[in-house]
């Protein structure tokens, strides 16, 4: 338990913590935005889904990828598909705000921009449609979330666990709160941004060294 307490513990956990915090924020405008073109009855419905699905699929990845880590080879992929985490996270934040604010207003059923209507400006689609969508990106999202807080967390098991539950307490409870706090506070995205870039090139560095010697040997 002390060693959770460790200055590279405390440093690992507080990475994990804002990566959670992003990605998390970040996974819930994604299903928010799916379930904004829809009644509201039947947003619900897409929203539950999304985060379920968001959930169930951290905890599915979390059980398979602490173990294909340390596969040789598989720490430096990890690495690259978290710089492409981190290009699409920033013409994200480079985007117009609108899309967000219908993603919001689906989310927390209420109306952000104050034009009367809750999600009224997204483009209308049937349920079956936004679940599909929401699916997919849960999918590609929850496997960049868990690769990030497995990359941080490195040596540190127990950090690694405390952020797989934050993870999923995140994305099952306070969904519609952090994708409100991002929209809002913009730079806690961009802190985020650089933390996940930062486990990226460390992952490569890492999973070069990994594989020297047997490129060496070779």
């Amino acid at each position: 338990m002390t060693e959770f307490f460790s200055p590279e513990a405390m440093t690992a956990l507080l990475q994990v913590i804002m990566i959670d915090l992003v990605l998390a924020g970040d996974n819930a405008i994604v299903i928010g935005l799916a379930a904004a073109g829809l009644p509201k009855e039947q947003r619900r419905k897409a929203i539950f889904v999304g985060i379920v699905a968001a959930a169930v699929l951290r905890i599915g990845f979390a059980a398979a990828t602490t173990q294909l880590l340390q596969v040789v080879g598989l720490l430096l992929a990890g690495g690259v598909l978290l710089l492409w985490v981190c290009w699409k996270m920033w013409r994200e934040l480079r985007q117009n705000h609108a899309q967000e604010t219908q993603a919001i207003e689906a989310l927390s059923e209420s109306d952000v921009d104050h034009d009367g209507i809750i999600a009224g400006k997204a483009p209308r689609k049937t349920l079956a449609q936004a679940t599909w969508q929401i699916v997919i990106a849960d999918v590609s999202m929850s496997l960049d979330n868990v690769l990030a807080v497995a990359g941080a967390a490195r040596e540190h098991p127990n950090v690694l666990i405390f952020g797989l539950i934050l993870s999923v307490a995140l994305m099952g409870i306070a969904a519609s709160f952090i994708a409100n706090l991002l929209q809002k506070y913009r730079w806690i995205a961009y802190v985020g941004l650089v933390i996940i870039l930062y486990v990226a090139g460390e992952m490569i560095y890492r999973g070069v060294l990994e594989l020297l010697p047997h490129v060496a040997g070779s």
